[in-house]
């Protein structure tokens, strides 16, 4: 029979159990800390294991069924699929600059990469100009050199151009973080790759007296656009990282670790990008005048900068009961996958 004094004693991690439960049910998974959540997983292993002994006596059946209730709710807290709603994706985009900010030494990598190919693009177009009908085509020098920009044709067809180009965006990202498996060497390719493609074409245009057209056009989209893929960039040598250096984890660990943390970095270029496709289609190859393309360009980097330094959602302080002991900082307790992918580390 289980004793007053047991129930007294587990009833500590039960009431905890049910004050981080009632917290989720008020303000959403993302306003419990880290450590908090590494709690509720091992608070629900030891009520499931609280639960098992209860059954046992036919006197608890009372106290079983209250605890029984309390795992069918942290069960569908940590397990559960959650569902898609403007409440969700406004957490996330809350939460996004703290990720951000987490693996910044990456994105500065990507940068310097992409400003490296972007000087060695304009350098190989300046000594030897075969590089550039390389690199671009005949047809599209023969428009440069006749001083016409390629993007006339967009205006007559921008809704079904737009489309196209979101989606092209999305794929080059998507591969640019995807080819981070391949212990980074990928990522760093085709961010290379993207770099000297700006640094030739900028490049060419200038030696065209085009300068001005190229990057009014470029301004109010590549404000977005370049930022993305240079995060996509750091979100794949974060994964390469992970492959190639697991520490004392092992590698599986390892791997899946920094493809968690990438996945996170790289969802935040998702509307990034639709905003970029949407004012690629429309706006930037439209004839609006040279200063409101710079301007809508300017606007769109100095929100996006501003949301990236912007303060994550506060986290719960001093919530925890004192009688709770603390929890082990072991592999032994990580987080069930499904639980530690809502919350950045």
């Amino acid at each position: 029979m289980i004793s007053n004094s047991w129930i007294d004693k587990r009833s500590i991690y039960w009431d905890r159990l049910g004050t981080l439960l009632g917290n989720v049910d008020s303000s959403g998974i993302a306003s419990l800390s880290h450590s908090e959540l590494r709690e509720m997983a091992f608070l629900y292993r030891q009520v499931a294991a609280d639960l098992s002994a209860l059954r046992q006596d036919p006197t608890a059946r009372a106290r079983a069924a209250q605890l029984n209730n309390l795992l069918s709710r942290a069960h569908a807290v940590i397990y559960s699929s959650r569902k898609n709603s403007l409440r969700a994706i406004y957490r996330f985009l809350r939460a996004y600059p703290q990720r951000f900010r987490s693996l910044l030494p990456y994105v500065l990598a990507s940068m310097v990469l992409f400003l490296a190919g972007a000087l060695l693009g304009s350098l190989l177009t300046l000594a030897r100009p075969a590089f550039m009908r390389v690199m671009l085509g005949p047809e599209m020098v023969e428009t440069i050199e006749q001083q016409k920009m390629w993007t006339e044709s967009i205006n007559s067809m921008a809704p079904q151009e737009s489309s196209f180009i979101t989606t092209n965006n999305l794929g080059v990202t998507f591969a640019t973080f995807a080819a981070g498996i391949l212990g980074g060497l990928g990522t760093i390719y085709l961010i290379g790759w993207n770099g000297i493609l700006i640094g030739v074409v900028g490049t060419a245009c200038g030696q065209h007296h085009m300068a001005l057209k190229l990057w009014s056009f470029v301004a109010p989209h590549g404000a977005l656009e370049i930022p993305a893929i240079v995060i996509a960039g750091a979100a794949g040598l974060r994964l390469g990282f992970g492959v190639l250096f697991p520490g004392y984890h092992s590698r599986r660990y390892s791997v899946g670790m920094a493809g968690s943390e990438a996945v996170q970095l790289l969802a935040g270029t998702i509307p990034m990008l639709l905003i970029a496709g949407t004012l690629e289609g429309f706006f930037s190859p439209s004839h609006a005048p040279v200063a409101l393309k710079f301007g809508v360009g300017a606007v769109m980097f100095s929100l996006l900068l501003a949301w990236l330094g912007s303060s994550a959602p506060s986290a719960r302080a001093g919530t925890k009961d004192s009688r709770v002991p603390s929890l082990p900082n072991t592999d032994s307790e990580r987080l069930p996958s499904s639980l530690a992918a809502s919350f950045p580390a």
